[in-house]
């Protein structure tokens, strides 16, 4: 009996710390936050309703990228290491025709189809093997892009209709189109992704492919079928990623380790294969590196960066297989 009151102690004690380090960041920003760049947010509500804005809009573009990752994964059990080159490259195509969007993404597409067809479909169960293969088109895509579009940082210039501010009528605040828009797409994406994977038979057939696979190929449906419509789709997502990102992050090289880390961050936090995990863990991060950039102390700001791995902590301590994460 004392060796379980010393471990219900403990899981107590435990719980206490992970409420305290997610409180004490609340009060901090709402009613301290002393010697940071804003304030504390009570004082100062405008710049405290820009940063929640900033954090949003990340959010969506972590979501739109992390989606795809995720939706591959979930069926597939593939973890895709060239996914965020697919959102370099994607974003290079669409810059070197003329902020063609579609363009970028079909070209994405189309990369993501013949890897899962020429070198993945052959491998599948593979694990470690799989994962190597993607590493592998990774650095190459890496390489090319270099050799191709040089190593100096460059932006994707929306059109002139989106390019300019829009007054929010909160606070007096001008914010700019460009991010709104993106907050649409991700909220509209992943409507649709919902819709798709809920209502419609292919998603249907795809759920169900994650949870017994050998029972939906017994059943005569197509499951390579399957599994190319969600690869294609996953890496679309990428591309779309780096085609409406261009301009909210340059692109340069290094960009595309940046995304893949972001990407297994979204999806280690919300959970493996889980769209609405996907969703929870793109919302989290951005919120906490934007709050943590803003409302640090002027001298500390740099260990913002620190705060995404206190995030993954926390979660990883009380949800080990991420919030809505299943055992595979």
């Amino acid at each position: 009996m004392t060796g379980f009151a010393a471990y219900g102690s403990l899981r107590h004690v435990g719980r206490a710390v992970l409420l305290a380090l997610v409180v004490f960041p609340v009060i901090w920003v709402l009613f301290i936050a002393s010697g940071t760049s804003f304030g504390p947010a009570i004082d100062d509500p405008k710049d405290f309703f820009i940063t929640l804005l900033n954090g949003l809009t990340a959010a969506a573009l972590y979501f739109v990228v992390a989606s795809g990752f995720t939706l591959i994964f979930g069926l597939m059990r593939v973890v895709n290491m060239a996914h965020g080159a697919f959102f370099l490259l994607a974003g290079y195509v669409a810059l070197r025709t003329q902020r063609n969007m579609i363009a970028g993404v079909a070209v994405v597409a189309g990369v993501g189809l013949l890897m899962q067809q020429l070198f993945l479909r052959w491998n599948q169960g593979q694990d470690l093997r799989q994962a190597l293969i993607t590493i592998a088109i990774a650095i190459i895509l890496a390489d090319q892009m270099l050799a191709h579009y040089g190593g100096v940082a460059q932006d994707i210039s929306w059109p002139g209709t989106f390019d300019k501010f829009v007054n929010l009528h909160v606070y007096g605040i001008q914010y700019t189109m460009t991010r709104l828009v993106i907050l649409g797409f991700g909220l509209v994406i992943g409507g649709a992704l919902w819709f798709w994977l809920q209502k419609t038979r292919s998603g249907m057939v795809i759920r169900a492919g994650v949870d017994d696979r050998d029972m939906v190929s017994a059943m005569g449906i197509n499951i390579q079928l399957t599994f190319a419509i969600a690869f294609v789709i996953g890496s679309a997502l990428a591309g779309f990623g780096g085609v409406i990102g261009g301009s909210f992050a340059s692109l340069a090289p290094g960009v595309d380790a940046n995304w893949l880390l972001n990407s297994l961050v979204v999806v280690i936090i919300g959970g493996m294969g889980s769209l609405g995990g996907a969703a929870i863990g793109s919302l989290l991060l951005g919120l906490t590196t934007n709050f943590a950039a803003a409302y640090l102390p002027a001298n500390y700001t740099y260990y913002s960066i620190i705060f995404t791995f206190v995030l993954l902590a926390i979660v990883l301590a009380i949800r080990p297989l991420g919030l809505f994460g299943r055992p595979a």
